[in-house]
């Protein structure tokens, strides 16, 4: 993938990982293959793409990129949801990652940022594919999102063009946002 950045735009000067997925595999029932496939994702591909990102821009000289981790509020809570348990474990993760290389460029003298926004509800697939084979867990969940009106595309890109526009001296290291009807 970077191999054809390179080729058709010279580089990535921003880096937004929004990969992520879900299994419904609480800690103490769930399969092996589905906890690791939810690693691979949300933790490793993210960590590989940050850091070809900023390969990329090393060798071009770009000193004001950034890397943007999407990430869930369930990386700084954990909810009362076994389904979600690992997942928040990933999440998690991703939290520590982000500052991890936010203290990594920094050491390296860059301009760099790194960011971590970390979104509550949003209006997507995500839920449904998570139960997709549950249509009960589905039902609850889609009732529940009707009482907290969830985020929309829209709302998270606004967070993502607010963290972008930051001016160079501003590091917004993490956002968390969510539904105003969810507090």
């Amino acid at each position: 993938m970077f191999a054809a950045i390179k080729e058709q735009h010279k580089g990535v000067d921003v880096c937004i990982n929004n990969a992520g997925l879900s299994h419904s595999e609480p800690l103490l029932s769930g399969k092996t293959s589905s906890w690791k496939n939810m690693i691979d994702v949300n933790v490793l591909a993210l960590s590989i793409c940050a850091c070809e990102a900023y390969q990329s821009m090393k060798e071009r000289n770009v000193d004001d990129g950034h890397i943007i981790n999407m990430n869930s509020l369930c990386g700084h809570q954990v909810f009362s949801l076994a389904d979600a348990h690992f997942y928040s474990a990933t999440k998690y993760a991703v939290t520590a990652l982000t500052e991890g290389l936010r203290q990594e460029l920094r050491a390296e003298n860059t301009h760099i940022r790194a960011t971590c926004i970390s979104p509550g509800v949003v209006k997507t697939e995500f839920m449904s594919r998570l139960y997709h084979d549950s249509p009960e867990k589905a039902k609850v969940f889609n009732n529940f999102s009707l009482l907290l009106q969830p985020m929309t595309a829209i709302d998270v890109a606004s967070a993502v063009t607010y963290v972008l526009s930051a001016p160079p001296h501003v590091q917004v290291c993490a956002l968390l946002s969510f539904s105003c009807s969810f507090i």
